[in-house]
C-alpha cells in the first residue's frame, strides 16, 4: 500500500494530534482527527498522541472508545503510542486508570520527573539509521519491563526503554511531531503499508 492511498487516524481526544496530523500530510497520506467509535472502520493505522494518559482514559470510557480502539489492536491494524499513547496502550503502569492492555511491558508514568524535567537527546534508533534522533522528553514515561515477543527499538544510555513495538503496536515514550525529522512517522507509514 502507497502512503497516497492509506488513511490513517490521530486520536483526538486530547494531547498534542495536530502536529501529527501535519506530519503524516507533509508525507502524503491522508490523515484524519478520531474521536468517535464509527470513525475507526476505515482507518488503515492510528497513532495515540501525547497528553495527559489520566485524561486519555477518563474520555475513552465516556466516548466508548476502549473496546473499539482494543479491537482495532486485535485486528493487527497498526497502532503508535507517543509519550501518553504508550501509557495508554500498556499492560501495567502501577496505577488504576483505564488501559487498553495491549502492549507486554510495565510503564512509569511521569518517569523522569515535572514539566521543569523535560529534555532533549539525541538518540540511537538503529530502525531508523542514521544520525541519531532528536528526541524530546515532556513529562515523559519509560518502559520498565517488556514481555518476551515485545522488541526494543531504543534505550537512553543508561539502558532505560524509551520506545518499542510488539507486532502492530509501536511505542515511543518521547514525541517525534514536535521534530521537523519525519523518519519515525515514515517508519510507521512503512508498516502500515506492510498490513
Amino acid at each position: 500500500m502507497k502512503p497516497e492511498t492509506m488513511k490513517i487516524g490521530v486520536l483526538a481526544l486530547q494531547g498534542a494530534f495536530i502536529e501529527h496530523i501535519k506530519l503524516l500530510q507533509d508525507l502524503g497520506v491522508a490523515a484524519v482527527e478520531i474521536r468517535k467509535p464509527t470513525e475507526l472502520a476505515d482507518l488503515d493505522g492510528l497513532i495515540i498522541p501525547g497528553g495527559e494518559s489520566t485524561t486519555f482514559g477518563k474520555l475513552a470510557v465516556t466516548f466508548g472508545m476502549i473496546e473499539p480502539l482494543r479491537a482495532l489492536c486485535a485486528a493487527g491494524k497498526p497502532v503508535w503510542g507517543t509519550c501518553a499513547g504508550m501509557i495508554f496502550l500498556a499492560k501495567e503502569i502501577g496505577r488504576a486508570q483505564p488501559l487498553l492492555g495491549v502492549l507486554d511491558a510495565k510503564v512509569k508514568r511521569n518517569a523522569f520527573g515535572r514539566q521543569v524535567d523535560s529534555f532533549e537527546i539525541d538518540l540511537m534508533v538503529p530502525v531508523l539509521g542514521a544520525p541519531p534522533f532528536h528526541a524530546i522528553f515532556i513529562r515523559a514515561p519509560l518502559i520498565e519491563s517488556v514481555g518476551a515477543d515485545v522488541q526494543v527499538l531504543a534505550r537512553l544510555d543508561d539502558g532505560t526503554i524509551v520506545a518499542a513495538q510488539q507486532a502492530n503496536i509501536l511505542v515511543t515514550a518521547f514525541h517525534p511531531e514536535l521534530t521537523r525529522d519525519s523518519r519515525f512517522h515514515r517508519y510507521f507509514v512503512e508498516h502500515v503499508g506492510k498490513k
